[in-house]
């Protein structure tokens, strides 16, 4: 069974910085593709970020697109999303999980707990 924990979220001023931290374990998922996702206040959860296994090509959402990059260093089971220019809609709890590449569909049915990020205006 995989466990996903997620850290590195917290307050931060419209326009700053924040790296989100993903660690897994309890089986290897270096042969899946990951992704970030996100959960604002009275909002479904919403794919941001992906990353294939072996080849390294990245997806994101249009939201994210230029702002967001997401990256992983297999050896330590972790895959990481640097946003940059938060705005406050970035306001959510951020998750992830392995996902399908191709539908951004998460893979894994369980979640961890996420991070909560609060952009302030």
């Amino acid at each position: 069974q995989v466990q996903l924990v997620e850290s590195g979220g917290r307050l931060v001023p419209a326009g700053g910085s924040l790296r989100l931290t993903c660690e897994f374990s309890g089986r290897s998922l270096n042969n899946y593709s990951m992704g970030w996702f996100r959960r604002a206040p009275g909002k479904e959860r919403e794919f941001v970020a992906g990353i294939r296994d072996t080849i390294l090509h990245t997806l994101y959402s249009d939201s994210a697109k230029g702002r967001f990059t997401i990256s992983r260093n297999s050896a330590r089971n972790t895959v990481y999303l640097h946003m940059t220019s938060l705005k406050p809609e970035d306001t959510a709890i951020y998750y992830c999980n392995a996902i399908d590449y191709n539908t951004r569909k998460a893979v894994f049915p369980s979640w961890g707990q996420g991070t909560q990020v609060t952009v302030s205006s």
